[in-house]
């Protein structure tokens, strides 16, 4: 399974660097590049995204998978990623919130513009993460 969904991977990003398959039930789809928290090698994944206060808002979703996803584990680690938009790429900030604080991202962001996101988490048994990732030399 894992070999299918690294195939699946790879596939959806070679896609979106041709400029097909940016979005996915209706959400605009980044790639969010993050180095592995035990290899230091970079990892590029395809991830839906909010936009929030000039950056991006992601939720570790994974379609309401049990286990949080390996990126996000890495993402917690990580101090900083690289996302492409559309054809833009750039250096971004990476701060996973405090409980409190991912909440009201949750509910004011994630929830207000995907209402089936709470789906996933009932489907998942966990709460949800999200990310905050903020472009480099914005404040």
């Amino acid at each position: 399974m894992r070999t299918l969904l690294r195939v699946a991977n790879r596939l959806a990003v070679a896609l979106y660097r041709r400029g097909v398959a940016r979005s996915a039930k209706r959400l605009p789809v980044l790639l969010l590049t993050v180095d592995g928290r035990r290899t230091g090698n970079p990892h590029t994944v395809p991830v839906a995204y909010f936009t929030h206060e000039g950056g991006y808002l992601v939720a570790a979703s994974a379609g309401g998978a049990k286990r949080e996803p390996q990126w996000f584990r890495n993402v917690r680690v990580a101090r900083q990623a690289r996302v492409q938009v559309g054809d833009r790429a750039r250096d971004v900030a990476v701060r996973v919130p405090d409980p409190a604080e991912r909440d009201r991202l949750w509910r004011d962001v994630v929830l207000r513009e995907a209402p089936f996101f709470t789906g996933y988490e009932r489907k998942a048994g966990r709460v949800i993460p999200v990310c905050v990732l903020t472009p480099c030399g914005v404040s």
